[in-house]
């Protein structure tokens, strides 16, 4: 069988831990015997991170932008403990965070779902879909330790040299402080690009903040969001009978758990982190999202939503038997090339992803699964398997089709 041909690379980002494992296996056993893959490769392991002082990150990015389709393997985000494991000169920020910031976009993560596995909320019978600005606050921060004594002040110096200041806190004891900062033409792209996902997947669009206690920074967003939607949006939703409305972050929260899903929520940088775990959680596992950053420019990056499952590798390591769940890295490979054959004009790579995808659904809902997904599956034939006899199962799926 000749393999299925490919015209442009995909930007190809390696990571860490247990998915850098995975990651190769996936190439082996299921893309490179049907595809003749073309990939530029980037090596985002902190090793290399490391040795190139993050300059594989961004150069990355770069790429990226230059070929319109990446493909991106977890990666570890360094913490104190990781510094002596790894020998870092320092601890070097999210290649995630890095990434989105160079693009610009926004991220799109929805559930995959399966039979005999039923959501923890059993109301939710549709996916939900969070809409993650990637852009700013809490990721592009600046932090200091304060000393007891000392005086914090915001201070902006404008264009024509004249100063504005306000006091943040006159400290008493010892303490922390953080300046976080956002841009309009970032939080506009990111409006945008909730309400064309949402035109084109036919759901409505749910945005939450807290601008009743962030007074100007969260009301920006939601006055942004809102000028936009009337002056560009409004008419179009109502043309295709979908809606979009603002509520309050905690509101939000209430309103999703009492939902059935099947809509976008949409959130800033770190609410869309946090509550994009809490909603793949609760339909079952991390490991069953998708996880698309989509920038203003129509540059796709797709990734696994979870991370290095270091637990894993230490057993790994060991000579341990493993039973990781691969499924959402499967799923960034197969969006990465449906996308690239989009692009390109490709219909056999894109039905080879079309197939990949149903053939990991069939293999699960067949009763072969990893151990996460054992623990919770309500199927009565079911067989748990270790991490390389699943690839070796769905390659046997793909076979057939």
């Amino acid at each position: 069988m000749s393999k299925i041909q490919m015209k442009t690379p995909l930007v190809e980002m390696d990571g860490d831990e247990m998915t850098r494992i995975i990651w190769q296996q996936i190439k082996d056993i299921i893309i490179l015997p049907f595809v003749d893959l073309k990939t530029e490769y980037y090596d985002l392991g902190l090793e290399n991170r490391e040795r190139t002082k993050d300059q594989i990150t961004l150069d990355s990015a770069e790429a990226t932008k230059k070929y319109g389709v990446a493909v991106k393997c977890a990666t570890i985000t360094p913490n104190a403990a990781r510094m002596p494991e790894y020998n870092l000169s320092q601890m070097w920020k999210s290649p995630n965070g890095t990434i989105r910031a160079a693009l610009d976009g926004t991220v799109f993560r929805a559930p995959i779902l399966v039979k005999g596995v039923t959501p923890y909320i059993p109301t939710w019978t549709k996916p939900i879909t969070i809409a993650r600005h990637a852009y700013g606050d809490v990721y592009k921060n600046v932090e200091m330790e304060v000393e007891s004594g000392s005086t914090a002040e915001l201070v902006v110096t404008k264009p024509d040299g004249s100063v504005e200041k306000s006091t943040i806190h006159e400290f008493k004891g010892d303490g922390i402080i953080q300046g976080l900062h956002n841009l309009d033409e970032s939080i506009g792209s990111f409006a945008r690009a909730c309400f064309n996902f949402a035109l084109d997947t036919k759901q409505d669009v749910w945005f939450s903040t807290k601008d009743t206690i962030s007074k100007k920074y969260d009301h920006r967003f939601k006055d942004i969001f809102s000028e936009i939607f009337e002056n560009e949006y409004k008419e179009k939703f109502e043309a295709a009978g979908i809606t979009y409305f603002y509520t309050l972050i905690d509101d939000a929260v209430a309103r999703v758990v009492r939902s059935n899903g099947g809509y976008i929520w949409a959130c800033k940088n770190y609410d869309g982190d946090v509550m994009s775990d809490m909603v793949a959680t609760a339909y079952g596992s991390l490991a069953m999202m998708t996880s698309v950053l989509v920038s203003p420019d129509g540059v796709y990056e797709y990734e696994a939503a979870h991370g290095t499952v270091q637990r894993h590798y230490y057993k790994y390591l060991k000579g341990e038997e493993t039973s990781t769940n691969s499924v959402a890295t499967l799923f960034a490979w197969s969006g990465a090339l449906r996308k690239r054959g989009e692009l390109d004009e490709l219909p056999e790579l894109i039905a080879f992803a079309d197939k990949l995808e149903k053939a990991v659904i069939d293999t699960i809902e067949s009763g072969i699964m990893t151990g996460d997904l054992y623990l919770i599956s309500k199927l009565e034939n079911k067989k748990k398997v270790n991490t390389t006899e699943f690839l070796e199962a769905v390659k046997s799926a793909l076979d057939k089709k």
